[in-house]
């Protein structure tokens, strides 16, 4: 095999890696803005379940205690925002902004009280995160031709979390557009009068859409401390719950576009990683913080590009107000 082919299977296996995280918390976005709740907390949440996850984990020796926690924080943390912007109908942007800025802080305050090491957890043992599954045959499919390294080293050897976050994405399609709660989900961010007028709550579909929300960015949280990295450390989410959202309006709030929009932006920032220190022709070695701001550069590209195009749900950000 050639050593492009090897190279293009090490970022493939990279991008799924990375677009794990942006994921799940673009699929979070998902529900919740679909049921007319616009999330900017995203990355608060997920910065609140890293931790969560990480410090539970290292205290108990369980790594399943410390999703659990990720999800029960993520959690409370959507309902201060579904308290904030549907029951009171507060601008449901500031509150998502509020979210961010408690997260940084209260994680940050929380980290110095209780492990003293600059704001992050201690690193955590294999017993402690998630580690590498190997998929049937992957050992003895590694000497077959083009298709073996494709399952070997880039479809398995991943944990637990990367296969759970790419089947959401059917169970989303499904939920969307084959259940009744998904079709009172959508309806409920295009017309929320309609959904009344038929006596159905809004404000409960819409809690129910930021509670799911809620568990998925747990599951992003979790996945950064106890799967990606082996602690948790200061603002580490570094603005991906942004990239999840600008990979939603990318793929215009689908399921099956935010998928491709995710791997995109994991395929640029597993790109961004390969060329640190690679010598280019005619240009020479290209600095480390442009090659690290890349993804980010780009996503503010395809993002402007494609923002005209795309249509949010009409109740989007919109609070709703029962007639009397």
């Amino acid at each position: 095999m050639s050593e492009w082919f090897t190279l293009l299977i090490s970022t493939l296996d990279a991008t799924l890696r990375v677009s794990t995280p942006l994921l799940f918390a673009g699929l979070a976005g998902l529900y919740s803005e679909r049921a007319g709740v616009v999330d900017i907390g995203l990355e608060g949440k997920m910065l609140v379940g890293a931790f969560a996850a990480a410090a539970i984990a290292h205290l108990t020796g369980v790594v399943w205690l410390g999703l659990i926690a990720a999800i029960i924080v993520s959690v409370l943390f959507s309902l201060l925002h579904g308290f904030a912007s549907i029951t009171h109908r507060g601008n449901q942007v500031v509150s998502g902004v509020a979210i961010n800025i408690l997260a940084s802080g209260l994680t940050m305050v929380l980290g110095l009280a209780w492990f003293h090491q600059g704001g992050s957890t201690p690193s955590l043992t294999n017993n402690e995160r998630f580690t590498a599954i190997q998929l049937p045959f992957a050992e003895s499919m590694q000497t077959v031709p083009y298709i073996g390294p494709l399952y070997s080293d880039m479809l398995s050897g991943h944990n637990i979390l990367v296969y759970l976050a790419f089947a959401l994405v059917p169970l989303t399609w499904w939920v969307f557009y084959r259940t009744r709660f998904g079709l009172r989900l959508r309806a409920v961010g295009e017309n929320p009068k309609a959904v009344d007028t038929a006596g159905i709550s809004v404000a409960t579909l819409r809690y129910q859409a930021v509670i799911i929300a809620g568990v998925l960015c747990g599951f992003a949280g979790a996945y950064l401390s106890t799967a990606q990295n082996a602690q948790f450390i200061r603002d580490m989410t570094a603005g991906q719950g942004f990239m999840a959202l600008a990979a939603l309006i990318f793929a215009n709030w689908r399921p099956w576009p935010v998928l491709f929009a995710c791997l995109l932006f994991g395929f640029l920032d597993a790109v961004a990683v390969r060329l640190q220190g690679v010598s280019l022709p005619h240009i020479g070695t290209v600095p480390v913080q442009l090659i690290e701001s890349l993804p980010y550069i780009l996503t503010v590209i395809l993002l402007a590009g494609f923002l005209g195009k795309s249509r949010p749900p009409k109740a989007d950000g919109i609070p709703y107000v029962k007639e009397r």
